[in-house]
């Protein structure tokens, strides 16, 4: 026979264990937000290789990684990141000449960022502090206390596919 009180005590630690599960694509931190690695780094000699060839192993975010609604700047820095490497694998595809990939990647860090900014102040929330900065200090400022600085991927992670992000422009007059 079970007693009442043993079964309301299986249905507690069950609804805590599904509770703190991870049943869908969206990850958490501590403060139950998602957890997007962001600001990108800036792309360098030292980190451009794995920029081009290690893409596919760092994470996407499409639509279903957020839950509901109230996650409305998270949801840019996701969309921030996704058109970014949409971007670099047009730098990174063969279609660049070799010595010009870093130049790319650099113009598409900075294009996909600042339009990310325009995102930013297109809402009636304050904008990411980096985007407060004009010129050099908005590169600085997204260049510094970098998640992934070196691009590396999520072990056993392939990213699914996202929409194209048309609108990258690469100028190699501007290397």
């Amino acid at each position: 026979m079970i007693s009442i009180g043993g079964l309301k005590g299986f249905w507690i630690v069950a609804l805590l264990t599904l509770g703190s599960a991870n049943l869908g694509e969206t990850e958490m931190n501590a403060l139950n937000e998602p957890d997007i690695p962001f600001p990108p780094a800036c792309p360098t000699p030292d980190n451009v290789g794995a920029v081009c060839s290690l893409g596919l192993g760092r994470p996407r975010y499409p639509d279903s990684f957020f839950q509901g609604s109230g996650a409305s700047h998270f949801r840019r820095r996701g969309q921030a990141i996704n058109r970014l490497e949409y971007w670099y694998s047009l730098c990174c595809s063969g279609q660049v000449a070799q010595d010009q990939i870093l130049c790319c990647t650099q113009q598409a860090w900075k294009q996909a960022l600042s339009q990310f900014c325009v995102e930013e102040f297109g809402t009636m929330t304050l904008a990411y502090e980096c985007c407060q900065d004009k010129g050099d200090a908005r590169w600085t400022c997204f260049n510094s206390e970098l998640p992934n600085p070196n691009y590396s991927p999520i072990p056993g992670y392939s990213a699914p596919q996202v929409p194209e992000e048309p609108g990258f422009p690469f100028n190699p007059h501007f290397c």
